[in-house]
């Protein structure tokens, strides 16, 4: 697959002297928090919705709908991996087995992009959403630095304490926002008697052009499904769990905003101000409907799930920068492991600073939180988009090498690809305003930098990346021993269990 001479330097340790990280720590319940955190589904609930309506009005659920299933087939040649290997940083890794480790290098490279943004875009929601539970206490003038600071230095402190403390406290916060929220759609649904929206179930007034946009944004709206294999090598039976909180966290949040999305424009129908001019949709929905009580537990239940959010892309960012620092891209010093709390301590540190920096700047540059909030889920659209392109091409080359590919796989990738299209085409077309119309360029320039530096480190150290890849194969043959370890405690303990068997992978 490569050609680098075989006078490769060899990996900066072997599998057995590498720091490590705690192992068979999450179960699937955190797994499936991980991604359901940040997918963050209160996000779209809260500010997202109202967008989608835009484009898509009536259509706005059937919009959801479809980008859930679009998405699928992503998932679906992603868990091609999943079921055959598990490591930290997983898709990284992941990439690297398909296309060779010069791609999964950049595809690493760019969901550290992702993450980042996504964890400010968190930053911001929680400042909006910490402002407005404040006003409602009739305190005022509180500065964002404050919320960004709060929410950023805690969330690190909590990631570097133990990544089992990191999902309880996700899966909590996520699912008592989630609770709230689905508390004030019972009582849209239920206030007048149970009737059914059929100028909804009619999609009346919608167009295909609409649609059309409305699905990209709904499709930015469910991107994060796959931050649970980046904790892939602190999971406990990742062969099972991984793959199933990967799927299941779209399911569940695809399913969640197909029905929130319904609410909303029903509930909205007849209000003053359409669905699509409102900031904070829920906000005037609980006035409407005589429930002001619930603006309090809402605010509440956002703030909580957009710290769950910055929290949940520093763990999975941090989970990407700790192999890429074992195999010489980043620096070596992001590798290392609290002996303690068995956590990237090192890269918890450096990627929430940059976080924080990043986010001080850009307000400081005169963004408020919710041009912020916006902007940040835009460029990191982007590199979703290239990491979900590259993980669709490398199953069926994956499997091929391993001599198990079939015709479904490359129809499940054929669909990704052509699915994956549509937003890529929707965020060119047609033009979006200045600034955001310079934003494709700035991505193109980080990837650019990655390109480059990969460029130097080769040039530097012939044979760098076929280090890399005898590096992955290393760690996957420990990752399958490990796997294959935890599968017989388990069957010891509770008898033997129907699910996927573990055998290494065959090198390349």
């Amino acid at each position: 697959m490569l050609t680098e001479r075989s006078t490769a330097p060899a990996p900066r340790s072997d599998v057995s002297g590498s720091p490590r990280l705690r192992p068979h720590a999450l179960g699937f319940p955190p797994l499936l928090a991980q991604s359901v955190a940040a997918i963050s589904p209160t996000m779209t609930a809260v500010l997202i919705i109202p967008l989608a309506f835009l484009d898509a009005g009536q259509g706005t659920w059937a919009a959801y709908l479809f980008g859930t299933i679009m998405l699928l087939f992503v998932v679906l040649g992603l868990n091609q991996f999943a079921r055959r290997s598990a490591s930290a940083g997983s898709m990284y890794a992941y990439t690297a087995r398909g296309l060779g480790p010069a791609a999964g290098l950049l595809s690493g490279w760019t969901l550290l992009w992702s993450y980042l943004f996504i964890a400010i875009a968190g930053l911001s929601g929680f400042s909006i959403f910490s402002s407005q539970l404040l006003s409602t206490l009739g305190v005022h003038g509180v500065s964002p630095f404050i919320f960004f600071a709060i929410s950023g230095i805690v969330c690190m402190t909590i990631a570097w304490k133990d990544i089992r403390l990191s999902s309880l406290l996700t899966l909590l916060f996520e699912g008592l926002s989630v609770a709230c929220i689905l508390g004030l759609a019972a009582v849209v649904i239920f206030k007048h008697g149970v009737s059914l929206d059929t100028a909804q179930l009619q999609l009346k007034g919608v167009s295909l052009r609409g649609m059309d946009f409305a699905i990209v944004i709904c499709i930015f709206s469910l991107v994060g499904f796959e931050s649970a294999t980046a904790l892939g090598g602190e999971a406990k039976r990742p062969l099972r769990n991984v793959p199933r909180a990967v799927i299941w966290s779209l399911l569940i949040t695809g399913a969640f905003m197909v029905f929130m999305s319904y609410v909303e424009v029903f509930a909205t129908r007849h209000s003053a101000a359409s669905l699509g001019s409102l900031a904070t949709p829920l906000s005037t929905i609980a006035a409407a409907y005589k429930v002001s009580f619930f603006k309090v537990p809402v605010c509440l239940g956002a703030m909580v799930s957009f710290f769950s959010l910055t929290l949940s892309c520093l763990n999975a960012g941090t989970r990407i920068m700790f192999p890429m620092g074992e195999h010489g891209f980043l620096h070596n010093r992001l590798r290392r492991v609290h002996a303690k709390n068995m956590t990237p301590h090192v890269a918890i540190a450096v990627y929430g600073v940059i976080i924080l920096v990043v986010a001080f700047i850009l307000h400081a540059s005169g963004w408020t939180a919710l041009t912020i909030f916006d902007d940040a889920g835009t460029l990191a659209a982007f590199g979703f988009l290239l990491a979900y392109f590259t993980i669709t091409v490398a199953a069926p080359v994956y499997l091929r090498r391993l001599g198990e590919l079939r015709p479904r796989h490359v129809l499940i990738a054929v669909a990704g690809f052509a699915c994956l299209l549509v937003p890529t085409v929707g965020s060119f077309y047609p033009a979006p305003p200045w600034p955001i119309d310079l934003f494709p360029y700035i991505f193109l320039g980080y990837m650019l930098v990655g390109g480059a530096w990969l460029w130097v480190i080769s040039r530097r150290q012939p044979g760098t990346l076929l280090a890399i890849e005898r590096a992955l194969e290393r760690s996957l043959e420990a990752s399958a021993h490990e796997i294959a370890l935890d599968e017989e405690q388990q069957h010891r303990h509770h008898g033997p269990e129907r699910g996927p068997q573990v055998s290494p992978a065959p090198a390349s």
